[in-house]
């Protein structure tokens, strides 16, 4: 097997540039995608969600445990959005009849799940680009160049009409504000974690800078996969790469949101960005 420290892939022009110049979080890109910055972990938020949905936020406050407050939230997406199946019944009965297919957060994840480089994949690395400013470094393939196939391919599946026909940005905006909210009230003292990744080259997530023979600046996709747990990760890829991931990066996350099933209990969605890990052999 290769030694670790001999892998050296180069950063791709698009990887070089971390993202766009602005965003909605009012952190600078450059800065949002830094290791300092997940050193820090500061609190994290996406610019008027929390105030354009002040109701549910304020329900949420009488919420005994997560379970109830992730029943509360499932219900305030279902109303909202028109993602109960009476509603889309009720809809085609008042229309022409026909059922009309309706976007909804749970089955982009569910998606992701299954293949993050399928189209469900690009739209959810589409939206933490729009939101977070982050340029992802691989979909399908790694992005190399803006002026490439794999980049225009990755614009044209982001931007698929049939999962932007009820507003899933919005719809993702409050599943991320949700997730954080939910840390901070049931878990106030949860600064990081630990996650893992399993990975069998570095061509998703190339490498920054060798720090020593097993440690790395490494720039992750803008939306990845981890685990809380070491031994799962190891199913996945023969290096297993150990990252210090701050709560405000945890874009989904296993039993926080019981209704969307991700790979496992154990599984987490985060923002990316460059992170400083320990790369290891099983």
């Amino acid at each position: 097997m290769q030694a670790i420290a001999q892998i050296r892939p180069a950063i791709p022009e698009v990887a070089a540039r971390k993202g766009h110049s602005t965003n909605l979080t009012g952190v600078p890109t450059d800065l949002l995608a830094s290791a300092a910055f997940n050193g820090a972990a500061p609190a994290l938020h996406l610019a008027g969600v929390r105030e354009a949905n002040h109701a549910i936020f304020e329900m949420l406050k009488r919420a005994a445990s997560p379970a109830e407050a992730a029943e509360l939230f499932t219900g305030y997406m279902e109303v909202v959005f028109g993602l109960h199946p009476e509603q889309r019944g009720r809809a085609a009965a008042e229309g022409d009849g026909r059922r009309r297919y309706r976007s909804s957060y749970a089955r982009l994840l569910r998606g992701w799940a299954f293949d993050s480089n399928a189209a469900e994949g690009a739209v959810l690395k589409g939206w933490v680009e729009s939101r977070f400013g982050l340029f992802p470094t691989y979909h399908r393939e790694p992005l190399r160049r803006f002026a490439s196939p794999a980049w225009y391919r990755y614009v044209e599946e982001k931007m698929a009409s049939r999962f932007h026909n009820n507003a899933i940005f919005s719809q993702l905006d409050l599943v991320y504000e949700f997730v954080q909210w939910s840390l901070a009230w049931f878990r106030p003292a949860l600064r990081t974690v630990t996650l893992y990744r399993g990975v069998n080259d570095f061509d998703e997530h190339p490498i920054v800078e060798w720090l020593d023979r097993r440690t790395a600046i490494v720039r992750l996709n803008n939306l990845v996969s981890f685990t809380r747990q070491r031994d799962i990760a190891g199913w996945f890829g023969d290096y297993i790469l150990e990252a210090t991931v701050p709560a405000c990066k945890i874009a989904v996350c296993g039993g926080v949101l019981p209704a969307v099933r991700l790979g496992g209990e154990a599984e987490v969605l985060a923002i990316g960005g460059d992170y400083r890990v320990r790369a290891s052999t099983m």
